[in-house]
């Protein structure tokens, strides 16, 4: 059986299908249906990863042993370490998997190979070399997690401080009270000086400072990847030069609690800033946050109302199974979340919606355009929320493979207005008639843009704990 054959096996007999995308395969579906070509003779496989500190996640699975099923068993193998990798983050992949299913996973993570973007980003998250080694099955390592109780902590005085693309947002918070939020306008992504970035942050935890007697504990939520509070990688500082990064804003959020004085500090990624703002204000654990807006942002507190340190970039998590699906600029990959979870995700349904945008106009004009033909009742436009709908069901079915999660935050400049609603609806009949086990115990949220602010301020100070307070 060839890839394509699988492929259209699965196109015609899928329910819920993207009503504006017909050539959309779910990666849930795909599994599920390659899982029944597994028979009593197949071999046991793994994939795992390896993070800081010697942090490992992996993934067991059965692959057909039958040679005619070869080309869609090692596009799934390729497909789940992709997944692995920005779902938990890492820079070596250890594949218990055939021999035979080796080489191509390790020539894609090569210099010059198909997944060499991965491959760079990860060494400098980790700041290590990338490796992919193969291993037999019985010497796969098992999951190292470390779930961190950062967060909830609300007593004494602490400044939560959100820095965004577009504004800063900064709140001095008293015994679990804000008594002073101050929401700045700044440019940080077309600043080339690090001190711009410094001087702003260092500003913002002044202004919350000055609110309060004292100065207990520092929580920062912030856009991009933070290692033991160091700055990783984050567009906040695209235009910044590496040696200017690595001198200048690898520590800057270190350096910066420092003029304020020696008090505990914790920086998060905003996405899990996001989900623990909602499991506060919902008073669950479980929580599975979806941000839509410029590009797809995941954050996640697990079920024992931790943060997990995982990567959750579902950007770059594959979604659609179609070789063909439209291409990340980015990454130079196909079917990923940024692509059907986001402004362009909006931009790239319109033509199939009947909808002429403007070439010259950003994604952001494109999608304001569109949501109001939906405020309007115009059809072709309310199809467009209910296709990325039914992405969202079909792709929360992948995503809880990888994840354990009750609760789902629908969130982002996307979900604004009627759209929002269509797609959580669209969502929830996907779950409903694809994934019913699933369907049962998750429940879609739709949380209000004013309350997700606040409470991610009062979320990003809760962050650090107060030794002896």
């Amino acid at each position: 059986m060839t890839l394509d054959e699988f492929l259209g096996n699965i196109k015609s007999t899928m329910q819920d299908k993207a009503m504006l995308d017909p050539g959309y395969v779910p990666a849930e579906l795909f599994l599920r249906e390659y899982e029944k070509l597994v028979d009593q003779s197949a071999m046991a496989a793994g994939i795992a990863v390896e993070r800081e500190n010697g942090l490992v996640s992996s993934y067991k699975l059965d692959i057909s042993s039958y040679r005619e099923h070869d080309e869609v068993t090692a596009y799934l193998i390729e497909r789940i370490v992709k997944t692995l990798l920005w779902t938990y983050g890492g820079y070596k992949i250890y594949l218990a998997v055939p021999q035979k299913f080796a080489p191509s996973i390790v020539g894609a993570y090569k210099p010059n190979g198909a997944r060499a973007f991965d491959a760079k980003f990860m060494s400098r998250v980790y700041e290590k070399p990338f490796e992919v080694t193969l291993i037999g099955i019985a010497e796969l390592p098992g999951d190292t997690q470390s779930g961190s109780s950062v967060g909830r902590h609300l007593d004494g005085c602490r400044i939560g401080f959100d820095a965004g693309g577009s504004d800063r947002k900064v709140s001095a918070v008293l015994n679990g009270a804000v008594v002073f939020s101050e929401e700045v306008v700044w440019h940080p992504k077309t600043a080339a000086d690090p001190a711009y970035h410094y001087k702003g942050i260092v500003d913002a935890f002044h202004a919350a400072a000055q609110r309060l007697p004292r100065v207990d504990a520092i929580g920062v939520s912030s856009a991009g990847i933070y290692v033991a509070n160091r700055t990783m990688v984050a567009s906040l500082f695209l235009k910044v030069p590496e040696d200017e990064f690595n001198k200048h804003v690898k520590d800057i959020y270190i350096r910066a609690a420092k003029e304020i004085g020696d008090v505990p500090l914790q920086v998060v990624n905003d996405g899990d800033v996001t989900a623990l703002a909602g499991a506060m204000d919902l008073h669950v654990d479980g929580v599975l946050g979806i941000a839509m807006g410029t590009s797809e942002a995941g954050g996640y507190v697990d079920i024992e109302g931790n943060i997990t340190g995982w990567l959750n970039e579902l950007a770059f998590v594959p979604c659609d199974m179609n070789p063909e699906a439209m291409r990340d600029e980015w990454s130079g990959d196909t079917g990923c979340g940024v692509k059907y979870f986001s402004q362009d995700a909006v931009a790239k349904l319109a033509p199939a919606a009947g909808i002429e945008l403007d070439p010259a106009m950003t994604p952001a004009e494109k999608l304001k355009v569109v949501q109001d033909l939906a405020e309007d009742g115009h059809e072709g436009a309310l199809d467009i929320f209910r296709t990325i709908g039914a992405y969202l069901g079909h792709t929360l079915a992948w995503y809880a493979r990888f994840y354990e999660f009750y609760h789902v935050l629908i969130l982002g400049r996307v979900t604004s207005g009627i759209g929002g609603f269509h797609i959580q609806n669209c969502a929830r009949e996907a779950l409903l008639n694809s994934y019913p086990d699933l369907a049962a115990k998750v429940t879609l949220h739709l949380p209000e843009e004013s309350s997700r602010r606040v409470g991610q301020s009062i979320a990003a100070a809760s962050l650090p704990e107060i030794a002896g307070v």
